[in-house]
């Protein structure tokens, strides 16, 4: 054993080592005491601030460790058993592996104890573990212990969707994915920063024979939404092993977390005669390299939080009658999805899916307040357990001036039917509520009590003026039975003795959204809102998005807004532990074809969709329609030409 003065000295050396080394990983909270305790007792709930602009800079006076080489020194974790390479391990003696290991240890002696135990041996204070143990033994042992703990976890586990892999499909079509920075209300939207191709990752090497998890660094190849191509460092323009995995999983990490934690770093098997010195391969591989912020997942892991939750009472849409709504509990969160069972369901079957941040969902009181029409719950009072969610948790709409030039009752205008998400249809405005909302029938189609009318807000992207489709080269769906084709406003305004809405009173922010034609996602189908599919975007008008559904006809596309909550990035079901629908395939596709076109257009078949419904599961669907308002006023970037945005019907 080294005498003291010597250990001293050794470890004086190593404290300014760990100062000035690893200075890939400078300006990492980890590296200090003080701030990683700063930042581990930082549980708050608060909105998730955005991450740094830049990634952080790996620079070039670093120490990268292999393990095992037979000559860096080894050391043994007196706290959790871990081996790993001497200078990598936390205090001046060098007997723990991490700052996390020293504090439990020195804070409670029973935890120290636990490696002991796993061995069968009786548990002293120290815990000390047998130099001359072998190796793989004290492997085997950490292992269990971090077995133990991984159970004991509450982590979701991955939703697998069988022979269905975004990573093949994307390579084999060389597919490109819209960015997670187009998803505002998806986890980590609004703070991704600048992750990119390039970018330098610390993950599991796969390419190992060792009995414990290993690390190495791999750099970002491709990206897809959540998921990138990853490519392990040392295998140039070798893609043999190359790997997709989601980039907000538990098992990447930036460059120096293998430091920090203690976690072995160690070359892939397939290419470790290539190099004698990895050390110095890896420090000028780095050098001016980017990595991941610090604190990326714990950013992750703050931006899937989500404020509603079970047992909460909500008022939303009756799927039976769309100009009524209902109450409603919330039984099950998902990503932001809440799965709503209506309050007199005893069974709990009676439900409905809709994003937190849709416009379909409010809080108790809200149809009073506004002049909605509300069903009355047979109950007396509320279920025990039950309350109602905060108004605060909704989406605000953007306030609206009514008391001047406002929308009136009878007004024409074009708007998405919720029954035909593909079309684009002629529309009135048939009850003007408070608040701007509006209650809107399709002509040649509505009810003849009005129960097929729906509620939109005068700001909602889902509602055009006169001539919005002819000016940007959209269909536009005549009211059913009319015989005057081709279908002319002018003619029509004049012969309904009506008059189109003013088209300054329409929403015509377009936000700088980055959508571009043919980036795949995970879309909603909204005549099924439960199902989460493989879908592309196929068109852009503005802020408006025709979303396909791969693998379907075209006939089975939506309309959508490109700040609908219903879009997510690739990635997004595999992140939230959601169930994705993969493309489908021929034979389905040549079934559901064949029956839609032996179908005639009556109303509650209008929209084609691709999965069999009954009526009644058709009518919860077609509410979705109308998801496409949150948001509305987030920017101020105006159409290009908002002149000629609309054409102006003059009467």
């Amino acid at each position: 054993m080294e005498n003291t003065k010597e250990l001293t000295e050794h470890s004086s050396r190593v404290e300014r080592k760990r100062q000035d080394s690893f200075g890939m990983f400078d300006g990492y909270d980890s590296c200090s005491e003080d701030t990683s305790s700063s930042s581990s007792s930082d549980e708050s709930e608060e909105e998730v601030a955005p991450l740094p602009s830049s990634l952080p800079i790996i620079k070039n006076n670093g120490q990268v460790y292999t393990y095992p080489d037979g000559k860096s020194g080894m050391a043994t974790c007196e706290m959790c058993g871990m081996v790993g390479v001497r200078d990598a391990f936390y205090s001046k003696t060098k007997r723990f592996c991490s700052v996390s290991c020293s504090r439990s240890y020195s804070s409670n002696s029973k935890k120290a104890s636990i490696l002991a135990r796993l061995q069968g041996k009786p548990p002293t204070k120290k815990a000390k573990v047998l130099q001359k143990q072998p190796l793989v033994a004290k492997l085997a042992a950490y292992a269990q212990y971090q077995a133990t703990l991984q159970n004991q976890a509450k982590t979701k586990a991955a939703v697998p969707v069988e022979g269905f892999s975004w990573g093949n499909y994307i390579n084999s079509n060389s597919f490109t994915a819209a960015p997670v920075t187009c998803f505002k209300h998806a986890p980590m939207g609004t703070c991704w920063g600048d992750i990119a191709e390039g970018v330098r990752v610390e993950v599991p090497n796969t390419d190992c024979s060792l009995p414990t998890k290993v690390f190495w660094i791999a750099g970002i190849v491709k990206l897809a939404g959540y998921n990138a191509l990853l490519r392990y460092e040392g295998f140039e323009n070798d893609s043999s092993l190359d790997f997709w995995c989601n980039i907000c999983g538990s098992d990447i990490h930036p460059v120096g977390w293998c430091a920090t934690s203690g976690k072995p770093l160690v070359p892939p098997r397939t290419i470790q005669h290539k190099y004698t010195n990895w050390k110095a391969f890896l420090v000028k591989r780095l050098t001016g390299a980017k990595t991941l912020p610090p604190d990326f997942s714990q950013k992750v892991s703050e931006s899937m939080q989500y404020p509603f939750k079970t047992s909460m009472r909500v008022e939303v849409v009756d799927k039976t009658h769309l100009c009524r709504t209902r109450v409603a509990v919330v039984d099950n969160v998902v990503g932001g999805r809440l799965r709503l069972v209506y309050e007199e369901s005893e069974d709990k079957t009676d439900d409905f899916w809709c994003h937190m941040y849709s416009p379909l969902i409010h809080h108790i009181g809200w149809s009073r307040s506004i002049g909605h029409r509300f069903k009355r719950s047979d109950l007396t009072k509320k279920q025990d357990g039950h309350f109602d969610a905060p108004p605060h948790l909704f989406m605000k709409v953007k306030e609206v001036d009514a008391a001047g030039e406002w929308f009136k009752e009878g007004m024409k205008l074009e708007a998405i039917d919720p029954l035909n998400l593909s079309a684009i249809c002629v529309a009135t405005i048939r009850k003007v509520l408070a608040d701007g909302y509006l209650m809107i029938g399709i002509d040649g189609s509505e009810a003849a009590d009005g129960s097929d009318w729906f509620c939109y807000h005068a700001t909602s992207p889902s509602i055009f003026p006169v001539g919005f489709c002819e000016i940007n080269m959209i269909e536009l769906t005549p009211p059913r039975g009319y015989a005057k084709l081709p279908f002319k406003w002018f003619d029509y305004l004049r012969e309904t003795d009506s008059i189109a809405a003013p088209v300054k009173l329409f929403n015509k922010e377009v936000p700088n959204h980055g959508f571009h034609v043919g980036m795949k996602l995970e879309a909603v189908d909204l005549m099924e809102p439960r199902l989460v599919c493989v879908a592309t975007v196929t068109r852009i008008i503005h802020r408006l998005l025709r979303i396909h559904f791969d693998g379907w006809e075209d006939e089975y596309d939506q309309w959508v807004d490109c700040e609908s909550p219903d879009l997510y990035p690739v990635g997004w079901c595999q992140l939230t532990g959601y169930q994705l629908q993969p493309p489908a395939p021929q034979s389905s596709r040549d079934s559901q074809s064949s029956s839609s076109k032996q179908k005639k257009k009556a109303k509650s078949q209008q929209y084609k969709g691709h999965k069999k419904m009954t009526s009644l599961q058709l009518k919860e669907e077609l509410l979705d329609g109308e998801e496409y308002s949150f948001l509305q006023g987030t920017s101020d970037q105006e159409s290009n030409g908002s002149a000629s945005y609309y054409i102006k019907q003059e009467p």
